[in-house]
């Protein structure tokens, strides 16, 4: 594959095309000022006006979530999996009915995988407009996002209505839900009860991977973080390692099926058949399936990064433990 070939499949940060109005709570005070990201595969955003980077189905999706301080992302849940890990910024993510079952701070580098089928958001509680990175299960993402009724009831004061298709139409821009489609319905109180509402001491052993802990543990191999066997034993439909310079192998390997690479820390130079390029923090690559190729850190200094490949797992529920 020549340089020019690959380069469709690496995503910049500096070449990212941020959508300020993909989700409902876009006029919301507070959630107002966000930026999403749909980096591979079409996300789950509400918007047409959403950009997508790269189109290829990898069996995941690949997006991120860029916040300027006290802006937050209002409650959802999803029907896969969503992973989160910090690239920059300080994070704070709370679940429950109402965001007050439990919260978790994370810091650059730390990973969360979220509990399918509960409410959840999350707010940057840095001084720095931060960047949260994300991967979803499956190609369609589930079909969408499912929000908190309260979330759907407080947008409608801002102009904002959801359809029944997940269709996102702004009345202060003169639109209207079309003729036959109705709004989004809210969820039932007995529908809510399917919620869980786990507490911060049942999520965070289970779910949340510390960045320095994982570098730790890749100190001779990739550390397995999600996985059947990882650091948060679960089969969402892909896999994540991280690779530290210690654990960085000079061999060329390949996969059947397409994969990501996403440095959080240090410059990367990936070569394979036919190239090579540099990635930083905050970049994203798609390694074709087939293709042989190697990631090793270019420069001095610390240096990790989230390898993602799919699996032959249904992308279905999070485990959860017993």
């Amino acid at each position: 594959m020549t340089p020019q070939d690959m380069e469709a499949r690496i995503v910049r940060y500096g070449e990212l095309k941020p959508c300020k109005t993909a989700f409902i709570d876009a006029h919301t005070p507070g959630s107002d000022q966000k930026e999403n990201f749909t980096i591979i595969g079409g996300g789950v955003s509400e918007s047409p006006d959403q950009h997508v980077h790269i189109s290829i189905p990898h069996g995941f999706n690949i997006g991120a979530a860029g916040q300027p301080p006290k802006c937050r992302n209002s409650l959802h849940s999803h029907r896969t999996a969503e992973v989160f890990f910090v690239l920059s910024g300080r994070w704070r993510f709370f679940w429950g009915r109402w965001g007050d079952a439990g919260e978790v701070v994370l810091e650059e580098g730390d990973i969360f995988n979220i509990p399918t089928g509960i409410f959840r958001g999350f707010e940057n509680i840095g001084t720095d407009y931060g960047m949260i990175m994300a991967i979803l299960g499956g190609d369609d993402a589930g079909g969408g996002v499912i929000w908190a009724p309260q979330v759907i009831e407080e947008a409608a004061g801002h102009g904002l209505v959801l359809s029944e298709e997940g269709k996102l139409y702004d009345t202060k821009q003169g639109q209207s839900l079309p003729d036959g489609i109705g709004p989004m319905p809210l969820l039932t109180d007995d529908e809510l009860t399917a919620y869980p509402e786990p507490t911060t001491a049942d999520v965070v052993p289970n779910y949340v991977a510390r960045y320095w802990d994982v570098v730790a543990l890749a100190d001779k191999a990739p550390a397995k973080v999600i996985g059947e066997n990882g650091m948060l034993r679960d089969k969402p439909g892909f896999e994540v390692d991280l690779i530290t310079r210690a654990s960085a192998s000079e061999a060329m390997h390949q996969h059947n099926r397409p994969s990501v690479l996403m440095p959080v820390t240090g410059h990367w130079k990936v070569d394979w058949e036919g190239g090579e390029t540099v990635l930083a923090p905050g970049d994203t690559m798609s390694v074709p399936e087939g293709l042989p190729h190697r990631a090793k850190p270019s420069m001095t200094g610390e240096a990790a990064l989230y390898h993602i490949v799919g699996t032959d797992d249904p992308a279905g529920l999070t485990w959860m433990p017993t």
